[in-house]
């Protein structure tokens, strides 16, 4: 069975596989030790040598490791379970395999003993950079550089490795102060053209190019693995972030999936419509209502909470625009109430306490005090039959209790949409 090498990743299709790891428990006592099975396999999915991550659980566990090369067997003294084992590999993976720039795995480490650094390239997307050598398996990866990769200019590398040993033996290896006068000596530009001619085929622009092409379906895909962790303020900026990059592109009107899918990975899904009022309400709500209706059903559909958070985004709203929509703020609800987005529930429980959680309490009055005829009617609404409301819809027409009557009337209109004097009868109320 074949695991995601990044199992931060949850895609299925996602193109980096390697096996799961099999553990065998050999031996009793003082000798009991866990012999990792398919470790080549593994470290071949991985581009790494077998004895690196074999090296890297020792370390982690404060056991002794034991390599049989010959007959492929890696050992970690002591009784280890595999889950155990696996999740341990994912510390590998983050810290030796994947790319610190895009999160790929598709990398080869570039050791250079002399000056005991440990180099990274990335064949994704071109990244290159430096691993912090402070972990105890950087010791090992120093004194046993990786012989080769699976790159194509596997033999290439093979050749210059021997090259550099020969060059460390005519410069008197054994003798420490020869060594270090080589090293202090070269140029800097020598050892930068080395590794320039080790990275230079696979970091060409072509490459690259073609290289993001093959992963770009993924790497849309690609999470990381510690957003869940952030706080939620954090959280909550990463979504705004994602919404706003989809308005400014202009793609925002198709991508109402995309947007609730962006919410549940941030865990932000019942905030979601206090950051969509943000961006996508203005001055002309009314209109943006019925144009991003979608996009706040997929919040607000038998989620109280979310609406909750609805009406403190609309509370927003009327701050930013208070001359245009303060006046309007019992149409807005009806609107809102009408499209689905509020139920009449969560409309007359904020109805009934003041808050100033969004905006100061004093404006918070206001709109309470410009929402008390909407709330009104919702609650004779409420108390009334089907069939008294019916009746009293015809009958109310003239009325003079403005609102009441008037939004009866929209009550209709919504059930019979060819009734063209809607918009007047909503100017004629707002006017007042």
């Amino acid at each position: 069975m074949s695991v995601n090498v990044n199992r931060s990743v949850s895609d299925q299709f996602y193109r980096y596989k390697m096996p799961r790891l099999i553990a065998k428990v050999e031996g009793k006592g003082n000798g009991i030790k866990t012999v990792i099975v398919n470790m080549v396999d593994v470290a071949k999915a991985l581009n790494r040598p077998p004895t690196y991550p074999t090296k890297f659980f020792g370390c982690e566990l404060g056991a002794q490791t034991q390599f049989d090369t010959k007959n492929d067997r890696y050992i970690v003294n002591g009784s280890h379970e595999a889950n155990k084992l696996q999740d341990m590999l994912d510390g590998f993976i983050k810290k030796f395999v994947l790319c610190a720039e895009c999160d790929n795995p598709e990398t080869d480490l570039h050791v250079n003993p002399k000056k005991q650094t440990i180099g990274t390239s990335c064949k994704a997307c071109g990244y290159r950079g430096m691993l912090d050598t402070r972990h105890k398996l950087c010791t090992f990866i120093l004194k046993n550089p990786p012989e080769s990769t699976d790159s194509g200019s596997a033999s290439a590398k093979k050749e210059k490795e021997k090259k550099n040993r020969k060059k460390d033996k005519e410069n008197g290896s054994s003798s420490g102060e020869a060594g270090n006068q080589d090293s202090f000596n070269a140029p800097e530009a020598v050892d930068r053209d080395d590794d320039d001619e080790d990275w230079a085929e696979e970091t060409t622009e072509e490459a690259q190019r073609r290289r993001m092409e093959e992963i770009s379906d993924h790497a849309k895909n690609l999470t990381l693995s510690d957003d869940l962790e952030k706080p939620l303020e954090e959280r909550v900026n990463l979504f705004y972030s994602f919404v706003k990059q989809k308005k400014e592109s202009g793609t925002i009107d198709a991508a109402d999936k995309e947007i609730l899918a962006e919410a549940e990975r941030l865990d932000v899904k019942a905030m979601g419509p206090l950051i969509l009022s943000e961006l996508l309400f203005d001055e002309n709500i009314r209109d943006q209502i019925k144009k991003y209706k979608r996009h706040f059903l997929r919040f607000c559909h038998n989620n109280k909470k979310a609406q909750k958070y609805l009406m403190g985004g609309f509370e927003c709203v009327v701050k930013l625009h208070q001359v245009q929509l303060l006046p309007r703020v019992a149409i807005i609800l009806k609107d809102l109430y009408d499209a689905d987005l509020l139920e009449e529930d969560v409309i007359l429980s904020w109805a009934e306490k003041v808050s100033k959680k969004y905006v100061s309490k004093e404006l918070a009055k206001e709109i309470h005090a410009k929402a008390a005829p909407f709330v009104k009617w919702l609650k004779e609404a409420e108390e009334e039959s089907e069939g008294s409301e019916e009746e009293e819809e015809e009958d109310d027409e003239n009325v003079e209790v403005v609102y009441s009557s008037s939004a009866r009337e929209l009550k209709v209109e919504t059930v019979k949409p060819e009734t063209p004097e809607k918009e007047e009868d909503d100017i004629d109320i707002d006017a007042i």
